[in-house]
């Protein structure tokens, strides 16, 4: 078992960001390693909730994960188990931690990506996020925090 783990700064406020990463709106805005369109974004923000992410590279090829929340604590932390439909990109179950931290200028934002099955995995999962990270990062770059959904709350799927 290995594990990714990656930093952003994101110019947004931390209650902003995490909404970005647990509603379906935000979700839709952000996931995915490249500029393909997400398909499908579901997400009951909750402990035991689940959430579902289906997207689509710009190579055509459709990739699927979903999991479990297993810890929320606005607008701190965030973790949640994450599995493949498939098994093609990981034949496990893995863990996504995400930590938020107020700094000058907005977030820093730290995800580590647990429980990867081999290097081959962890070296994919790393070009993934990082393309990932790079799209929220880039939702935040304009005047203000853009976020459509940033006010949200409440059962988001």
């Amino acid at each position: 078992m290995t594990s990714v783990t990656l930093v952003r700064r994101i110019k947004a406020r931390p209650a902003t960001v995490f909404d970005a990463l647990i509603t379906p709106e935000g979700m839709a805005s952000w996931y995915g390693p490249d500029d393909g369109p997400v398909l499908a974004a579901e997400s009951d923000a909750r402990v035991g909730g689940r959430f579902r992410i289906r997207f689509r590279m710009r190579d055509g090829s459709e990739h699927e994960a979903s999991g479990e929340y297993l810890e929320l604590a606005r607008p701190e932390r965030l973790s949640m188990s994450w599995r493949w439909t498939g098994g093609a990109e990981d034949p496990g179950e893995s863990r996504v931690d995400i930590r938020l931290r107020a700094i000058a200028g907005g977030t820093e934002l730290t995800l580590t990506h647990s429980r990867l099955h081999d290097e081959d995995t962890r070296r994919s999962h790393a070009e993934g996020w990082n393309g990932a990270l790079d799209k929220l990062t880039r939702l935040f770059s304009g005047p203000g925090e853009s976020f459509a959904g940033a006010h949200s709350s409440g059962k988001q799927g």
